[in-house]
């Protein structure tokens, strides 16, 4: 038996992300069959902009090595003894917007960005130009991404609030991007 129920942790993290402002839409669980790595992919946004042009993808990644690591020290452990916080699972939210009419300058965008995610939500900004062909302008897609390490000795412990400041910063960061994406979609 697995001392930490990793599908049951998904489906409280979709629960702790609609209490702190977001709507699920969609999940998807993929397992390896050679590996057994998983990963759970989980698309949500604010809550108060369903029709818009924000989504947020939170992807879990699952390698059984870790997993079977950390409950080898659960079982080695004395009755009431705590696991060492030597093992994670990694965790990456992305933020995706649609092509940009005009584009944000991304320094001031990553430095405005590094405010609002703070240190525990580290945010990376980055941009990709594409051309529909040779003679077409340039569509610019920018892109968020955070990751971060969730403890599998926390979450073996049951701690409720494991994700809630990241959750709260995931959120300020959606309503700051949807706040100035008109601006950036307007083609006027």
């Amino acid at each position: 038996m697995a001392v930490i129920d990793v599908a049951g942790f998904v489906a409280d993290l979709k629960d702790h992300a609609v209490d702190h402002g977001f709507h699920v839409h969609d999940e998807r669980h993929f397992v390896e069959t050679y590996s057994l790595r998983q990963a759970w992919e989980v698309d949500l946004h604010p809550e108060e902009d369903c029709d818009g042009p924000l989504d947020l993808h939170l992807a879990l990644e699952v390698d059984p090595r870790v997993l079977l690591s950390f409950e080898d020290l659960v079982l080695d452990l004395d009755g009431d003894g705590e696991p060492p916080d030597l093992h994670s699972f990694p965790v990456h939210f992305t933020w995706a917007l649609p092509p940009l009419a005009a584009s944000p300058d991304l320094l001031v965008l990553a430095t405005d960005l590094a405010g609002v995610g703070g240190t525990e939500l580290p945010l990376e900004v980055s941009a990709i130009d594409s051309f529909g062909s040779v003679t077409d302008p340039s569509e610019r897609t920018v892109g968020i991404v955070a990751n971060i390490e969730v403890s599998l000795a926390k979450v073996y412990q049951g701690e409720g609030t494991l994700l809630c400041d990241v959750l709260d910063r995931c959120l300020a960061v959606s309503e700051y991007l949807l706040e100035r994406s008109a601006g950036w979609l307007d083609r006027s």
